[in-house]
């Protein structure tokens, strides 16, 4: 439901990955509001997915990324997620960030920054077994040598 602390511009060349994001605030909201609520609506949190797409001239993008993520989500109650990375070695070692890491440029387009919408998808299961989706969660940034 929220994002703290998020980046706007990635440095390839000055930080090494994970590049994370500070904090990000999960919501379990009950499929039916002021209905009776227990705990086998709590969800139980499993993975995540990152997937990008690019906002400039470039076809070619990172690889998605899936990663594990444990904790439970109350129903009607959040939970707070602090520094989950989004983009790791498996996306910087790919192209197009590799050309941008190793030769400063995207060869593909020419230019010295790529822009990529970034998104999140989180996976889990409630307590009565039914499994869950999050709308995606959609930031952009951009990423320079």
């Amino acid at each position: 439901s929220d994002f703290d602390g998020l980046p706007f511009a990635i440095s390839l060349n000055a930080e090494a990955p994970p590049y994370t994001i500070e904090q990000i605030i999960l919501r379990n909201t009950s499929r039916e509001p002021g209905g009776t609520t227990g705990p086998l609506q709590d969800i139980e949190l499993r993975s995540y997915e990152v997937r990008y797409r690019r906002r400039d001239a470039g076809t070619r993008i990172p690889p998605s990324a899936v990663q594990g993520v444990f904790g439970i989500v109350p129903v009607n109650s959040t939970f707070i997620v602090l520094n989950l990375p989004f983009m790791f070695s498996d996306q910087v070692l790919s192209q197009p960030l590799k050309d941008l890491r190793d030769f400063g440029i995207d060869r593909e387009t020419g230019t010295t920054v790529i822009v990529l919408d970034v998104s999140l998808v989180f996976f889990g299961r409630t307590l009565s077994g039914d499994e869950i989706a999050s709308e995606p969660a959609t930031f952009t940034i951009e990423v320079h040598p």
